[in-house]
């Protein structure tokens, strides 16, 4: 099945979420981005981790496709005291204002999507790779 990995953003649109996040190959991609409401498809490799972040004001849900990992948050950088495996299915809800992590543990990508409420990313964003993200001015 071909996906449109575009950011349709503000226009009415049914998606399989799930087919989309497990042929998601990059980053990160976002693919709606709205008022108040964004989702990014995200492709974590072996090894990697979508990076320590806190999103002031921004609450964040999870859902977890495939894959395993780990889930640790807490209240500050060197203080997450909150610590879970995740799989296939789980879903992770990250209170605004926490840092957070979730680390590939697996040997295969871990493949998630994520909903952020309100917008984190530019509308459009793609990263092929987490160094990608990394270098982009606009990213935190």
């Amino acid at each position: 099945m071909t996906f449109d990995f575009s950011d349709r953003g503000k226009q009415p649109v049914v998606e399989d979420i799930e087919g989309m996040t497990l042929a998601n190959e990059n980053f990160r991609t976002t693919i709606w981005t709205g008022s108040k409401l964004q989702v990014t498809l995200m492709t974590i490799q072996p090894g990697d981790d979508i990076g320590l972040e806190i999103h002031h004001g921004i609450d964040q849900f999870l859902r977890i496709e495939e894959g395993n990992g780990v889930c640790k948050m807490g209240p500050a950088e060197d203080n997450l005291t909150f610590e879970s495996p995740v799989k296939a299915d789980d879903a992770i809800f990250v209170p605004a204002d926490t840092w957070h992590n979730v680390e590939n543990t697996g040997t295969e990508p871990l493949k998630l999507y994520t909903i952020y409420a309100g917008p984190d990313h530019v509308a459009g964003t793609v990263h092929k790779t987490h160094n990608d993200a990394r270098n982009d001015p606009n990213e935190h």
